[in-house]
């Protein structure tokens, strides 16, 4: 099934195959606000209740799959990179920080969107030109994203693909905000444990950027690897990480892992090779939600002592940078 419809005053992509149903709006950074396993009562992502479409419009990265360029934090909103400076407004006050990027929130366009017997495949595309210049004005580049959402029976693919379109070598650094709904399929918090593929622990100063230390796990978040960590009514949870793989049913796994502990049922967030960093947000711990986000280069990287060590990366003219992740339960 494929069709569009009007939801909640916002114009929308439904589709679902097998026992998975999704919804995309394209309008508000083509960020699919939902996914669902009808057959295990499993609503995956966080919705916005009708009662939310102006909180989901003003803050998007805290629905859905919301799309981070760049992501996270950029000291004092500015870097420098081949000679040019990049200047972005502060968006986090105390902090002095800019933060998560616009492309969020920004319009895309269907460019493909049909059905074959496996799959339901959704194409979304954005460009950035000096004439559509809600980014342009503080990266100067003309590029394009696509963003392309494959379900069939097996769950979600997704994948995000940054051209660059411009005569310069273009900084991308890509990540996703994720908030993962936590219960997800009946119980309460305390019956679910999330792990995830972390590895060290990246020391963050009062401004929530990296210090450049990486730490052994603690005691607390060596849970994330074995044995599974509660992230929702508890404690607050904000903390970086490299990347690790982990362990999951005896094969290396890339990626977060939610599980009730009490019906066995699990939500799968897997990511490839393009993920190094990893930032876990429960925004307080007091909401029914955990962002498990995955990143390209880790935070304020194009600040970093070392760059390229923390991730930072740029693509030449005509070059493309990828990521891609796989959402299912089972």
């Amino acid at each position: 099934m494929l069709h569009r419809i009007d939801w909640n005053g916002l114009q929308a992509v439904e589709f679902s195959k097998g026992d998975y149903t999704a919804l995309l709006i394209p309008s508000v950074g083509a960020n699919l606000v939902r996914l669902a396993n009808t057959r295990l009562g499993a609503e995956i992502l966080r919705t916005p209740a009708a009662d939310e479409i102006e909180t989901f419009k003003s803050r998007p990265q805290i629905f859905g799959l919301p799309l981070l360029f760049p992501p996270n934090r950029i000291a004092d909103g500015r870097y420098q990179f081949d000679g040019r400076t990049y200047q972005y407004p502060i968006t986090i006050e105390k902090e002095h920080n800019y933060h998560h990027g616009i492309i969020k929130g920004l319009p895309f366009v269907v460019s493909k969107a049909y059905e074959t017997e496996d799959e339901v495949l959704v194409e979304c595309r954005y460009y950035s030109n000096i004439g559509n210049d809600a980014i342009y004005e503080h990266f100067p580049h003309e590029f394009k994203c696509k963003i392309i959402y494959k379900l069939s029976a097996k769950g979600l693919k997704q994948e995000v693909t940054f051209t660059n379109r411009s005569n310069l070598r273009m900084p991308v650094g890509v990540g996703f905000h994720t908030p993962l709904c936590i219960p997800f399929a009946g119980g309460k918090a305390a019956d679910y444990v999330m792990r995830v593929a972390v590895g060290e622990q990246v020391e963050l100063n009062e401004r929530n950027l990296p210090t450049g230390r990486k730490l052994p796990l603690t005691e607390q978040f060596a849970k994330l690897r074995e044995g599974g960590l509660q992230v929702t009514d508890c404690a607050p949870i904000e903390a970086g990480f490299t990347m690790r793989e982990i362990d999951v049913d005896g094969k290396p796994y890339r990626g977060a892992v939610v599980e009730n502990k009490q019906t066995g049922v699990r939500t799968f967030y897997e990511v490839n090779d393009m993920t190094t960093y990893w930032t876990i947000w429960n925004n307080g711990g007091q909401v029914p939600y955990c962002c498990p986000e995955p990143q390209s280069w880790i935070t304020n990287a194009p600040n970093a002592s070392d760059p390229e060590a923390a991730g930072f990366r740029s693509i030449a003219p005509g070059e493309t940078f990828s990521m891609k992740f796989k959402l299912y339960t089972k």
